[in-house]
């Protein structure tokens, strides 16, 4: 019994760790902790000698410990370790000048660790949008059963409203709409999501790596997810309901709920739930319409760049005039 207890636990804490990251370590460590015993005079000569390493290894070192995966904080921690102990150990260091190979190895392991951080924020952002979107879809499977619990004996008839055969087509007609708005939604936000994580991570961050945790913009994410799906669900409604009720006249429809419902044409059904679903997932994939997912960035940087700007030819005319 103990051991299936460890178990479940195991298996919650691994399910946890997928979808929230891994907890938040409560014990600061910094990088002069990893220098062995006995090392302590050449880590101070590192730091005067190749002081920007050492302050890059030490940035590195803190966003190690605020990894979303704990495997990644234990293997960059290791990395780390060795790194340090490589650059301790070896003689070059001791040399009055700052030796060019050490450098270079210092360098290509930073670049290394770097990339590994970089891959770890982009997974911490599709896991939070992908567990956003499969909650949102989840959702959805529950929106589009309610039309089930509609007519004389569900939710309508306990409060006394009938609904003709007509009304039950529309309302069919509106969740189909709308359910298959919402994952034309999805589909529009997996085909963005493609190479596109570390685009992700910079607009969440301003560009700064460091500012947020990935498991904080795993949660951020993951209700951006939720949002997309309502999005979707929203403008497969708006349409569907301007383009029934006969305010936007584009084309003519293939069939409607009366001659559904009066038999007179034959494949009517099949074609009014092709149609409409071909106009749901138009309409929700298209969500991009809404606040953009992937160019909040560049429209942040274009303000930013336009302000510069302004301000950069507000200060020259005041010069000039002041000359």
């Amino acid at each position: 019994m103990q051991d299936n207890g460890g178990i479940r636990r195991t298996w919650r804490q691994v399910l946890r760790e997928a979808v929230l990251g891994a907890r938040t370590d409560t014990k600061a460590d910094g990088l002069a902790n990893l220098v062995e015993p006995g090392r302590e005079k050449a880590y101070e000569w590192f730091g005067n000698v190749h002081p920007r390493h050492q302050t890059q290894l030490q940035l590195l070192y803190g966003e190690s410990q605020r990894a979303f995966e704990s495997q990644t904080r234990q293997s960059m921690r290791v990395t780390i370790q060795c790194v340090l102990s490589n650059v301790l150990r070896d003689p070059r260091l001791m040399a009055e000048e700052p030796n060019r190979y050490l450098g270079e190895y210092l360098n290509k392991e930073i670049s290394g660790l770097r990339a590994r951080v970089d891959q770890d924020c982009a997974l911490a952002v599709s896991r939070g949008i992908n567990v956003g979107l499969t909650l949102g879809a989840l959702i959805s499977m529950v929106l589009l059963i309610m039309p089930l619990l509609a007519g004389g004996g569900g939710l309508l008839g306990l409060v006394g409203i009938e609904m003709g055969c007509t009304d039950r087509w529309s309302l069919m007609g509106a969740f189909v709409c709308g359910g298959v708005g919402a994952f034309g939604a999805v589909l529009s936000v997996l085909v963005r999501l493609r190479n596109t994580g570390g685009e992700l991570s910079r607009r969440r961050t301003n560009g700064d790596r460091g500012t947020v945790a990935p498991g904080q913009m795993a949660r951020a994410m993951r209700h951006e997810g939720v949002y997309r799906i309502f999005v979707g669900w929203i403008l497969a409604l708006a349409v569907y309901f301007l383009l029934s009720a006969g305010f936007i006249k584009l084309f003519d429809m293939p069939a409607t709920t009366v001659e559904i419902c009066a038999g007179n044409t034959a494949g009517a059904g099949t074609a009014f739930w092709g149609f409409w679903c071909g106009v749901g997932f138009l309409a929700g994939f298209n969500e991009r319409w809404a606040f953009g997912l992937l160019d909040r960035s560049n429209r942040t940087e274009r303000h930013a760049a336009s302000s510069s700007q302004g301000s950069a030819a507000q200060a020259s005319a005041t010069e000039s005039n002041s000359t």
